[in-house]
Order: structure tokens, then C-alpha cells, then sequence
């Protein structure tokens, strides 16, 4: 006898309905847990923890700030996979089909209970819920699918019937699986709506915010600043055009009216917990600073340079008892932490040695974009974002290196990481092919908190030719730079290098990012014509 391909076929069906009836459900209760305990959310994050860093550092080279939306993909790619095949094994083995759905839930469960931000045993609720809906659901489905009559033994065109052949319940397949479809829709339409609309009570608190005056305003851009060269960064780089590099896989909508800071740990002599209010009345300065990834290879984009505006974090822990070691502090490290459980430490000694490190309100003249930490963030010139700009941060602990290794130190970086001084070549781009004659080769150096001195360039094996430096706006920020290249026919390699304030010159060492950066000259190749 022939066997139809239906069954199979609706078995798969089967699975794909449990396995959207699960994602809907599980939505639907965790806009009453909180968002971030949904299963996708939850296993991605646990992914992200779990990735080796080499791995990470290629999704971010590979993919930017895409990486999230890839490994959403891929995971709901390997649900979909996972739910075919329970369908067709459930269609022989309906229990143990049902019981391997549940294993969903585990899983979902248990990757939201281990999260760092977990809030406790509700966090299980969303997954857990789903999988026992989807269990009972791909367990009538298949019920319906059974073949409860005699097979015909001739093969013939009442094998291709599946109302006549199979004798299983095609009607009642059907009303359930439409049900099913739509009671899904409905649920995940429900949780996607109750969970927009904490969304846009962020919205409406971030909308309603009024940056203050600074007490200390940044001085205006020097006007030659910026160079006048096509292609060359943008001295202030957009807010929408500011990288982002983090491991949150959906960004926190936080809301600013109940949003707290907690400071405490060792040498806080008053432990103080802040609203966001309590900040906006307290002295703001603003400040032009220019953050580098530490994910940042040579000659990448995650670098860019705001206006930002916030208050000084030395003054802050100052008032509240807090000394540098440097002038007898008990504590070293100071460990941010934000609100998706992100852990970041910094040095203590580098945050209150007179640099502008700041809590950050404000970002080129509004609000901090949620991409970029609203309600508050810190912001500290010199370092590497993952030793000092924590997003949505909501905690400071004062405490010590020996005691404590913050999430990124725990996955084999370095603990403390001054960012490098670098130099990117903007344009020409590589594989550029100009004309003989004046080419302008021009881009952008950076030596956060010690400045740029000196940037020069390298045609092939020749000198180094000292560029043109675009006027500085301060020590904090990158700089600008051009040389009127000769350019001659033929293939050229143009290298960079720059100098910093101290007299130290990029080196030609090249290495990866793993532990505390990359170093190296930043080099294209051009076919001049």
C-alpha cells in the first residue's frame, strides 16, 4: 500500500500550532511576570552568557549590532525544527510526544531562573505555562490524527483520501487546529499589547524629561574640528548612528518615574538609594567624550564621540563617604550593575582621579536613548566601555578586585582596560580605486583622557609623512586628521599610526581584542588609476 503523505504533513502541523500556542501563552504571562523572563528572551540570554568569547567577538564582527536579531532568529529557526519533529513522533508516540514538549519548558524555566537578573521562582511562570499548554494541545491535535478504522490493504486512489484511507478525524482536526491558530494569535496579540504598554509608559516618562541647564556646559566644538573631506566620521556622531554594543537581546524600556539608584559597599559611609529626579536637581556637567568597545578591532566602527550630559560620579560618591584608594579607601573596584543583570567593574582610582566621569542623563542634547541606557549610564573618559559605560545601570557596589570578577572578567578579559591609542583611516576606503594626482587621505585618532599629539601615514614602505591635525576639542575625545596624498599609479598599502599626549606610538604589534583590546596599524589597499 501506498501511505499518504498527509499525516506526516499534519503531524508537522501539529507541532508547528503546540509550538506557537507555547511562544503566545508563554508572552501572554510574562507580560504579567516581566518581558524579560519570556523563553526566547530567556534562552538567549543564557546563550549570550554561555558563548565563548571568540564566538562572541565574531557575531559582533560579523554581524554588529544585528547579533541579537540573528540569534533570535536562530533560535526561534531551531524551535521550529524542534516542533516538527515532536509532531511527526508524536503522531506513533502520542504521551512521550506531549511529555518532549514539556522538556520546552524546562529548558525556557530553567534558562530564566539562572539569568543574573532573575527576580525568582515567577520567572519559571512564562515557560513553564506555555509548555503545558502546547503539551495538551499537540496531544488532542494528534488525537485527532489517529487512524481508529481498518487501513484499505489495496492501494488505489482511496489511499490518497485522507477522509477514506487514514480514518482519522479530518473535521475535527481541523476545527481544532483553526481554533488553535486563532486562540494563539489572540493570546500572543494580548501579551504583545499588555507588554507594550509598560513600553510606552518608558515612552511617556522619557518624553516628559527635561534636561536642566548644565552648571558646567561643554564649550562649543571647535570649528575646525572637523575635517573637509568626504567620507571622514562626523566629529559628533547621531545618536541613531551610535554603535551599540551589549548583550542585552531586547532592549530595557525602563520608566524614569520609578526608576532607583542604589549606592553602598565598602567605605560608603552613608548607603543611599536615588530617584531619577533626585539627580536631574543635583549639579550637571556636560561634556564632549568619545567611548571605544573594547570589541573594537583596528580600523573598526565601534568608536564614536557625544555630548553628554550628567553628574560627576566622583562628587557623588564623595558626599556619600567614599575615598579613592590613593587616599586610603578600603574599596578598588566599583561594580555597576543594570537592570538586565549586567555586571561591569571599574576602577575606583580612575573614577575619582579628577576625569569627567559621569552618571549620564543626556546624549547630544536629549535624553538618553533607551538603545543607550535610559534613564541613566555611566560614562567614564579612558576606559573600555565593558570596564565603565554600564547601560540602565540601577546599583553601585563598592568593593575590591580580589572579591569580586565582574561578567566580563569572568569570561577571560582583562580586569582594568585603559582604551589604546588608535588611528582609523576613514577614506580612501579599501579597494578604492581614485585617480592620480591629489588624493585626500583622511580619519580619526583617539587616546581617550591623554589626547592625540601627533598622527602620520605611510605610503607602501616609504617615510611616515606627519598628516594634518583637525583643531582639538579636548584630551577626551577623537581627533580629526588628513594628508594630501601624491598619489602615483598602481597598487599602494596606506598605513596609519598615531602618537598620544605621553609620546607613546600606536604600535605595529598586532592583536586581537581578547584580553584588553586590539592593537595595531590600521592599513587599506588602493588601486590608484
Amino acid at each position: 500500500m501506498r501511505r499518504s503523505p498527509v499525516r506526516p504533513a499534519l503531524g508537522a502541523l501539529s507541532g508547528l500550532l503546540a509550538g506557537f500556542a507555547a511562544l503566545a501563552v508563554a508572552e501572554l504571562v510574562a507580560a504579567g511576570v516581566r518581558p524579560q523572563a519570556g523563553p526566547v528572551i530567556a534562552v538567549g540570554g543564557a546563550a549570550i552568557d554561555r558563548t565563548p568569547t571568540p564566538v562572541k567577538d565574531w557575531a559582533i564582527r560579523n554581524f554588529g549590532t544585528n547579533d541579537k536579531l540573528v540569534l533570535q532568529l536562530g533560535i526561534l529557526a531551531a524551535l521550529v525544527l524542534f516542533a516538527i519533529a515532536l509532531g511527526v513522533f508524536a503522531l506513533r508516540y502520542r504521551r512521550a510526544g506531549a511529555a518532549g514538549v514539556l522538556l520546552f519548558g524546562v529548558v525556557g524555566a530553567a534558562a530564566a531562573l539562572g539569568r543574573p537578573d532573575s527576580t525568582g521562582l515567577t520567572d519559571a511562570l512564562p515557560s513553564v505555562v506555555g509548555a503545558v499548554v502546547a503539551a495538551v494541545l499537540l496531544y488532542f491535535l494528534t488525537g485527532r490524527l489517529r487512524i481508529r478504522g481498518p487501513v484499505p490493504d489495496k492501494a488505489g486512489p482511496a489511499d490518497d483520501d485522507p477522509s477514506r484511507a487514514a480514518g482519522w478525524d479530518r473535521r475535527g482536526f481541523v476545527v481544532l487546529a483553526t481554533a488553535a491558530a486563532a486562540a494563539s494569535a489572540g493570546t500572543g496579540l494580548l501579551g504583545r499589547a499588555l507588554s507594550g504598554s509598560k513600553s510606552r509608559e518608558a515612552a511617556a516618562s522619557r518624553a516628559d524629561v527635561v534636561l536642566p541647564a548644565p552648571a558646567s556646559a561643554a564649550d562649543a566644538v571647535p570649528k575646525g574640528a572637523q575635517v573637509r573631506v568626504s567620507n571622514v566620521s562626523p566629529f559628533t556622531t547621531p545618536n541613531k548612528d551610535f554603535y551599540r554594543v551589549d548583550t542585552a537581546l531586547v532592549v530595557p524600556k525602563v520608566d524614569a518615574t520609578t526608576w532607583k539608584l542604589r549606592i553602598h559597599g565598602k567605605g560608603v559611609a552613608r548607603p543611599v538609594t536615588l530617584g531619577f529626579d533626585d539627580l536631574l536637581r543635583r549639579e550637571l556637567v556636560e561634556r564632549d567624550i568619545t567611548l571605544t568597545c573594547v570589541s573594537n578591532e583596528v580600523g573598526g566602527p565601534y568608536v564614536g564621540n557625544a555630548r553628554w550630559i550628567g553628574v560627576r560620579l566622583a562628587d557623588l560618591l564623595t558626599e556619600y563617604g567614599v575615598k579613592p584608594p590613593s587616599k586610603g579607601g578600603r574599596a578598588d573596584q566599583l561594580v555597576s550593575r543594570s537592570v538586565d543583570g549586567m555586571t561591569i567593574g571599574s576602577p575606583v582610582e580612575d573614577v575619582m582621579d579628577g576625569r569627567d566621569a559621569l552618571l549620564a542623563v543626556g546624549m547630544n542634547g536629549e535624553p538618553l536613548p533607551f538603545a543607550h541606557g535610559f534613564p541613566v549610564r555611566m560614562v567614564v573618559p579612558g576606559l573600555f566601555g565593558y570596564v565603565s559605560a554600564c547601560k540602565w545601570i540601577e546599583d553601585i557596589e563598592l568593593t575590591s578586585f580580589d572579591d569580586y570578577d565582574a561578567y566580563w572578567v569572568k569570561r577571560d578579559w582583562a580586569r582594568q582596560a585603559p582604551v589604546k591609542t588608535q588611528s582609523r583611516i576613514d577614506t580612501p576606503k579599501p579597494f578604492a580605486r581614485p585617480e592620480a594626482g591629489s588624493v585626500m587621505v583622511a580619519g580619526v585618532a583617539w587616546a581617550q583622557h591623554r589626547g592625540i599629539d601627533k598622527v602620520e601615514v605611510r605610503v607602501d614602505d616609504g617615510p611616515w609623512r606627519e598628516a594634518r591635525l583637525a583643531a582639538e576639542d579636548s584630551r577626551d575625545t577623537w581627533r580629526q586628521w588628513s594628508y594630501d596624498w601624491p598619489a602615483t599609479k598602481g597598487g599602494h598599502t596606506l598605513t596609519v599610526r598615531a602618537t598620544d599626549r605621553t609620546g607613546e606610538v600606536q604600535t605595529d604589534k598586532r592583536t586581537g581584542t581578547v584580553p584588553d583590546g586590539a592593537s595595531g596599524r590600521h592599513s587599506v589597499v588602493v588601486t590608484v588609476e
